[in-house]
């Protein structure tokens, strides 16, 4: 009796694990066919780029200040910035730090090409970066508007065909019926 007990009352196997550490943070990136894609957050992007605006109006070198804001940057921008980061300290001209990687994504891109334009004009790089962090969050809220319509456009068929046969069978059944017993007991047929 007293070991059905306390198999009842045994935690399960991974709660030891969970006060030790927290568990794992939910895994919330898309997924097409069992594939995992990651996407960066558009708005965390948009920060980093505020931020690294910020570190440079406040005076911080550019390879400073790109260190700086990969530690919190999305991973898709973080590692662009901290290779830029390490090259610029090495000394490596601003162009050659600025190359854009084979596999990076737009936001990478964009950075890259707009920090480029900048070292070659001799710059500051701060209204870029922040024409970077407004056009970053205008697709966002513009992606997010259109899929929320397209929400509502899916939505619309599936009630539609539920309401659809109820509003015929409750609405229009009803007045055709009586209309034809009118009708037909009138005896105008």
């Amino acid at each position: 009796m007293a070991a059905a007990i306390g198999l009842l009352v045994m935690p399960p196997p991974g709660w030891t694990v969970f006060r030790i550490a927290p568990p794992p943070p939910p895994d919330r990136s898309p997924r097409w066919l069992g594939v995992t894609r990651p996407r960066d957050d558009p708005f965390a992007t948009a920060a980093g780029y505020d931020l690294f605006a910020v570190c440079l109006r406040a005076g911080m070198p550019v390879a400073s200040a790109a260190a700086v804001v990969a530690r919190s940057a999305p991973p898709g921008l973080g590692a662009t910035l901290t290779r830029a980061a390490e090259l610029l300290a090495l000394g490596a001209d601003p162009a050659q730090a600025w190359e854009t990687p084979e596999n990076a994504g737009p936001a990478a891109t964009s950075l890259c090409a707009m920090a480029r334009r900048s070292a070659r004009a001799g710059s500051s790089p701060v209204r870029g970066l922040g024409e970077l962090a407004e056009v970053e969050r205008a697709a966002a809220q513009d992606n997010a508007a259109a899929a929320a319509e397209r929400a509502g456009v899916a939505i619309s068929g599936p009630l539609g065909l539920c309401f659809l046969p109820a509003f015929v069978c409750l609405g229009i059944v009803p007045v055709v019926i009586g209309l034809a017993g009118r009708v037909l007991g009138g005896g105008v047929l």
